[in-house]
Parts: C-alpha cells; sequence; structure tokens
C-alpha cells in the first residue's frame, strides 16, 4: 500500500524548489526532505511547521488475558501503568518530557475504576474490558462504533488546540493478541508469523499463545474463505483501545494532522483504519521497526519504511515520541536554512 501524494502540482512544485534551493546539495539530507515535502501538501503549504505535537496513549483490558493463556504479566498490570502514566513515571513520560511533547492518556476500557483526577487523563471508558473472544466476541457492533466515535471526539479536541502531529500508543495486558488477529485478518498473512512474545513469554508461552490464536479463529471465523470487514475484525477480537485508535486515526486525517505510526500494535490498529479510509496513508511516517514478531511483515506489507530500527517493543507510543524531533527537524531545515541566494553561496554547475 503506496503513499500517494495528492495531486497538488502547483504546490508540489513550489516545497520542492525550495527543498532544493536550501544550501545543500541535492538530496543530501535524504528522508528529512521527502517528510518535509510530504508535511508541506498534507497542510497545503510550502512552509510546512509542526505546532503542538502530542501523543495520546489509549488504555484497555482484553477478556482473554483472564484466562493467562496469552500474557505472562496479570490484567492488573493495566490499571498500574495508568497510574503510572499519571504520575510520570513511564517511558513515554520522560520521552514526552524530554522532547516537549504533550501526552494525554485516555481509559478506553481498562478493568478497574480508576479513582485519579488529573488533567493527563481522559475517562472515556466503554467497559470494564472487553469480553473473551474464545467465548463470544470481544464486543458488540455497537461498543465498536461507539469507540471509534470516541477516538474521533477526542482527536477534534485536540485538533482545536492546535495540534498538527499525532503520535498514537497504548497500553492494555493482551492486547499484542488482538493486534495478531487482526493483522492475520486483514492481510492474510499466517497467524504465526503474525504472532509474537508480547511482554516476554517464554517457549512454552509463546506456544500456548498461538494455540489460543488459532482456536480464536477456528470460533470466531468459521468460514476461513470469506473475507472479513474490518468492522468486523475489530468487534470480534479487538480492543476498545484499538477501536478509539482506528477512530483516532480517521479523526487525524480529517484535521490534516501528520501521523506517526508507533510500534505493531499501532500500526494493527491503522491497518483497520486504511481499510476503511486507504487515503490515510498520505498522512502517515511510520516511527520504528518494532522487536515485536510480525510488525516487520506488517510494515513489509504495507510498504513502510520507518524512521528507526532500535529494536524497541514497549509500545505506549515510545517510538513516536523518539521519532517526533527528527520530523521537527524536517520542517525546520526548510524554514530555517539559507537559500543559496539569501547566503551568497555558489550553486553547483
Amino acid at each position: 500500500m503506496e503513499q500517494l501524494i495528492v495531486n497538488k502540482t502547483g504546490l508540489q512544485a513550489s516545497l520542492q524548489a525550495r527543498i532544493d534551493n536550501r544550501t545543500k546539495p541535492l538530496g543530501s539530507l535524504g528522508r528529512l526532505e521527502r517528510i518535509a515535502f510530504q508535511l508541506g501538501v498534507i497542510q497545503d503549504t510550502d512552509h510546512p511547521c509542526i505546532r503542538n505535537p502530542h501523543i495520546v496513549v489509549f488504555a484497555g483490558d482484553h477478556g482473554i488475558a483472564r484466562t493467562g493463556k496469552v500474557n505472562p504479566y496479570p490484567q492488573s498490570v493495566t490499571a498500574q501503568m495508568v497510574k503510572n502514566f499519571v504520575q510520570g513515571g513511564a517511558a513515554i513520560n520522560v520521552f514526552c518530557r524530554q522532547h516537549r511533547i504533550g501526552l494525554r492518556v485516555v481509559d478506553a476500557g481498562v478493568n478497574a475504576d480508576l479513582d485519579i483526577d488529573a488533567e493527563m487523563l481522559i475517562p472515556a471508558k466503554i467497559g470494564y474490558g472487553t469480553r473473551n473472544y474464545l467465548e463470544e466476541p470481544a464486543m458488540t457492533n455497537e461498543e465498536a462504533d461507539q469507540a471509534i466515535e470516541t477516538g474521533r471526539k477526542i482527536i477534534r479536541e485536540l485538533a482545536a488546540t492546535g495540534c498538527n502531529c499525532l503520535g498514537l500508543g497504548e497500553m492494555g495486558i493482551g492486547n499484542s493478541s488482538s493486534a495478531a488477529l487482526l493483522m492475520h485478518l486483514l492481510t492474510g498473512i499466517a497467524l504465526d508469523s503474525c504472532t509474537g512474545r508480547g511482554t516476554g513469554l517464554d517457549d512454552e508461552g509463546l506456544r500456548l499463545k498461538k494455540e489460543t490464536l488459532r482456536e480464536a479463529i477456528r470460533r470466531r471465523f468459521p468460514d476461513q474463505d470469506a473475507k472479513v470487514k474490518p468492522e468486523t475484525a475489530l468487534s470480534q477480537v479487538g480492543g476498545f483501545e484499538l477501536a478509539m485508535m482506528v477512530g483516532s486515526y480517521l479523526e487525524a486525517q480529517v484535521a490534516g494532522m501528520l501521523i506517526v505510526v508507533d510500534g505493531f500494535i499501532a500500526t494493527a490498529a491503522l491497518l483497520v483504519a486504511l481499510a476503511m479510509e486507504p487515503a490515510l496513508m498520505n498522512h502517515c511516517v511510520f516511527a520504528h521497526r518494532s522487536g515485536e514478531q510480525g510488525h516487520g511483515a506488517l510494515l513489509d506489507y504495507l510498504e513502510a519504511t520507518p524512521l528507526m530500527d532500535l529494536g524497541m517493543r514497549l509500545g505506549e507510543g515510545t517510538g513516536s515520541a523518539l521519532a517526533i524531533p527528527i520530523i521537527q527537524s524536517a520542517a525546520l531545515f526548510l524554514e530555517e536554512m539559507a537559500s543559496f541566494e539569501s547566503a551568497a553561496v555558489s550553486q553547483k554547475k
């Protein structure tokens, strides 16, 4: 799925001329030049900028996690980590503080009453975790629709603050299993190739996880040859946080934002959103290649080249938080570098 730049011939020519006329050899800033070009097309200007960048972390629990078949950590860790986010102690807090990136945390469906009064936390609980998809659909169609619309609303409100650069993160014990299932269902890539160790399963744990997810596919999608709609896949085996991320991606495109795509789970949510709105790809920059099994194959499927490969597999939007400064550099070189004329530097003959 290639990125297709909207046809704005005059703007494209102006953007490329400004990029080429900075005091540097043609193309010498590599990917930064392509990002600057993409930013300009998205923002419909040859003077693009990054304003009020934010990471929004969506947290939700999964019914499958209560079985202990797909996760080494107890489900209670989701609520504990949300409190850690609000207290400023997680990796995403560190990186956002370092790079002056705004941070919001959304209770999309944590299986606990979060008695937290903090501006950072957005209470938007659809339910106390999804249902166990080994026994029944993870959520109803109505719940999935509500979660998608809630994600849209959160991004509309964020856009009203001037934010034009967005990264989405997630927290939810068991959500790498939902991501693997969504990837398999929407790409046709073998389920075993989509399924990784998540938060650190050993070999036996990984074997059990794969076996459990194969059983989930047999129960939720008995007709293996039928094409699965993205909305159906999401409601059958997804999560409330994933559904809110889908809505957030869709609304970010409407709001004209640059979307900085994080790791495996964030990319799986994007896959669902892309199945609904393929042009969304034009707004995406992929932050990094996760160390989680399946992410590399998913990036290849999307024909996406990430900015970094640091072996990270934490989630939380941490890869996006590290990539945003690179994107800011792309906007700044275009705006602040001298031109050949203004610097009185001779161009190549």
